[in-house]
């Protein structure tokens, strides 16, 4: 039987950085194994669940290249199918009806308690007369094997074992008629056919509860994979301070998907010294029964690293798309695909994020240059510079439109540059300013060519004006 494993998240929030790792190794085991990957949406706590939660989810997965083979089918949808089978439990004797109250309950645990007792349910309706259950508000428990113990050989934790008698009877139906958790999962994984139940460490508990009820239900066990969990350099479990965000505030943040994948699954897995990976390498390298049993430390700093080494690799068609929708984002004129790849190249040396990228090439884009740095200005333009740039602007202009290329610009300044005995820095970043506005951009002759001739003459004109009045003003 091919393998068959599910990302299964609840519509109760975005789609964290964790929950994107699960989906991901999910993904990656099943491309590697020629598996299926399935997307279940458990909305089956439906007070929390909405539409907006499910569209972040499946916007987010799809940004990150994590299309389902199968799916997304909803948990809610089979809700008569769990009740049926809770039932079909309840006729054959695994399970019962159980009336305590809020307030039975709570004396119950807070006697435990009192008593040094772990506080769980005690068992005290499992051997009632059904009879006397028929009346009133009940739920349905199941009937936790009493001795013995469960046991599993998880594919990243190795063998787990669990005491029979540390597990108590787990509800299976709700007194009002709704199935939990434990209940939905277990038959929807049987009715999928999912083999490799992979999730987090955090879900370990759930699973010989999980097992108890499957094998109670007579459906085959899966194979389980138990991830360890992320933590914070403060060896906490992720949270929001630490980058356990929205994987679409990543993309807001400028990181490519690419990026993020390679970064979130070397969080525990590995091959060789290899750092950087294509998402088709991972796809034919990756195996859940590599992963290490250790919690792993999200670094911000690396992921960061890792953005700018796949956008330095990339291929300017692959970065465009990207670009263009963050240029749509930031308001800036968008010039269209095939002007965006000729400008990628100049960019992506320098550039960490998408965003950066976006702020760098705005100088190409725009019209007005305001406000201009005007700190820079002052440091780098002086008067004895102003014959130098009108020399050169007058240069400039004489150079044929179609030769307006990197050599024939070289020439021009090189001149400048003899004739008036300066470096090329001292004329270059006045020059610079004139152009972008900034202190920072591609080569300056790179930056001439990227603005053409008509744009880069007018540019330099208005700058050496600006200039002037900037540093009459000190």
């Amino acid at each position: 039987m091919s393998l068959r494993t599910r990302f299964a998240p609840s519509p109760t929030g975005f789609l964290h950085i964790g929950g994107a790792r699960t989906a991901l190794f999910c993904h990656l085991h099943a491309r590697s194994h020629g598996g299926t990957t399935v997307l279940r949406i458990e909305d089956t706590d439906r007070q929390r669940s909405s539409q907006e939660a499910v569209d972040a989810i499946l916007e987010g997965m799809r940004w990150m290249g994590l299309d389902p083979d199968e799916g997304p089918f909803f948990q809610s949808a089979n809700h008569t199918r769990h009740l049926d089978e809770a039932h079909r439990l309840l006729n054959e004797g695994g399970a019962y009806r159980c009336t305590c109250t809020v307030e039975e309950l709570d004396n119950m645990r807070e006697t435990q308690r009192q008593n040094g007792i772990k506080p769980r349910y005690d068992g005290r309706c499992r051997d009632r007369d059904p009879r006397l259950s028929d009346t009133g508000p009940s739920v349905i428990r199941f009937k936790t094997p009493k001795t013995g113990e469960v046991f599993w050989n998880d594919l990243i934790q190795g063998e787990i074992r669990f005491d029979n008698n540390e597990l108590d009877d787990l509800v299976l139906v709700r007194s009002d008629n709704s199935p939990t958790y434990n209940l939905a999962v277990v038959v929807d994984d049987h009715d999928m056919a999912i083999n490799l139940v992979l999730r987090g460490e955090d879900h370990i508990s759930n699973t010989p509860r999980q097992i108890h009820l499957l094998e109670a239900l007579g459906y085959q066990r899966p194979q389980y994979a138990h991830m360890p969990l992320l933590h914070g350099a403060d060896g906490a479990k992720l949270s929001k301070r630490h980058g356990a965000v929205s994987v679409l505030q990543y993309r807001l943040d400028g990181f490519l998907p690419a990026a993020v994948n390679n970064y979130l699954v070397r969080l525990g897995w590995s091959h060789g010294d290899q750092e950087i990976f294509t998402m088709e390498e991972l796809e034919r390298l990756f195996d859940v029964t590599r992963l290490g049993r250790s919690a792993s430390i999200f670094n911000p700093e690396k992921l960061l690293w890792l953005n700018g080494q796949h956008i330095r690799a990339a291929k300017p068609a692959n970065l465009a798309p990207e670009l263009s929708w963050h240029l749509d984002r930031l308001g800036l004129p968008n010039p269209g695909r095939e002007r965006l790849e000729a400008m990628i190249p100049y960019f992506q040396e320098r550039s960490k994020t998408m965003v950066e990228m976006s702020e760098k090439c705005r100088f190409l884009l725009v019209d007005d240059l305001h406000p201009y740095d005007a700190v820079g200005i002052r440091r780098h333009y002086t008067p004895d510079l102003r014959l130098p740039l009108e020399n050169l602007i007058k240069s400039l202009k004489n150079i044929k439109d179609s030769s307006w290329e990197i050599n024939e610009i070289q020439t021009v300044f090189n001149k400048i540059l003899d004739d008036h005995q300066l470096k090329m820095g001292k004329l270059a970043q006045p020059v610079r300013l004139a152009l972008t506005g900034t202190t920072v951009s591609p080569g300056i002759h790179e930056t001439l060519v990227l603005l053409g001739k008509d744009k880069s003459i007018l540019r330099l004109e208005g700058g050496l004006d600006l200039f002037e009045r900037l540093v009459g003003e000190k």
